[in-house]
């Protein structure tokens, strides 16, 4: 169903954080601290990075190793977390179905019922590239606190295909997870506020901070999470270090973005074939 007006604003808590690559219990530690302050500063859904669960740049054998299904322990802790603080969780992680491994994301709810699973469709670079199959399906959504959630990882914010596909299903807010490294800050800085202003939806971009591997997988994760609204303002932005920051997305001041702004009504889609 599409946001109403009355709705009242969901506070929503940005947890940029690395964790303890390689360690789940330590992560975990973290996700629940983090989750009760989030739920004493009022917020009724706390978004975490890409693969927080296990960490980024731990190696294609160890995220192998570390890798779970949807509905494994790695979910029921968080579950339980998010039971115990009364909030939605949204974590990265790496799911395992069968042979295949993918860069996976799953929203909780405050029952700890899973709403929403989804797979990275897009993978950037060559770690990722070895390390995971990609997903299929672009549009992955729930319905949390009067709005419409949607979900993508990090990549697939780029393609602007990939979010107005999200406009044109109906996505109030869309969650996006990182591991967005140096020296791709402009990211963060610029793209994400346009990609929200342009497909008329709240932006939740949440990263990874500080270094993070060895070698050729070896990343300097630039943090600088955000909370971009229709209107094209930043509502809320993260430093480079770790951070729980809140921010409030507000159901009628999407209804009144997407009233004066023409861009979805103007679309002329018979002119956009070759772009399929």
């Amino acid at each position: 169903m599409p946001s109403s007006p009355s709705s009242p604003p969901l506070r929503i808590a940005l947890l940029q954080s690395s964790g303890r690559p390689g360690s789940v219990a330590t992560n975990l530690k973290v996700l629940d601290d983090a989750a009760g302050r989030a739920a004493e500063a009022g917020a009724g859904l706390l978004v975490c990075p890409e693969m927080f669960l296990t960490g980024y740049a731990i190696g294609v054998s160890e995220v192998h190793r570390l890798a779970e299904a949807a509905d494994g322990e790695g979910a029921d802790a968080v579950a339980d977390i998010a039971v115990r603080h009364g909030l939605a969780i949204h974590y990265g992680y790496p799911e395992r179905d069968g042979t295949r491994v993918f860069n996976s994301a799953q929203l909780i709810d405050a029952t700890g019922t899973r709403l929403a699973n989804y797979r990275k469709t897009h993978l950037f670079g060559g770690f990722e590239q070895e390390c995971f199959v990609p997903g299929e399906r672009t549009v992955v959504q729930a319905e949390l606190a009067g709005l419409r959630i949607g979900t993508m990882i990090c990549y697939d914010v780029e393609f602007p295909e990939n979010v107005r596909a999200h406009a044109l299903a109906g996505t109030d807010l869309l969650l996006v997870p990182t591991a967005q490294m140096h020296p791709f800050e402009f990211v963060a800085e610029s793209l994400v506020p346009v990609r929200a202003f342009e497909s008329q939806m709240y932006v939740a971009y949440v990263n990874r901070t500080g270094p993070e591997g060895e070698g050729a997988e070896a990343f300097e994760f630039v943090g600088l999470s955000c909370l971009a609204s229709p209107d094209g303002a930043t509502r809320v932005r993260a430093g480079r270090g770790e951070e729980l920051v809140l921010g409030e997305v507000d159901a009628a001041l999407l209804r009144a973005s997407r009233e004066t702004n023409p861009y979805l009504r103007d679309r002329r889609p018979g002119l956009y074939g070759s772009l399929s």
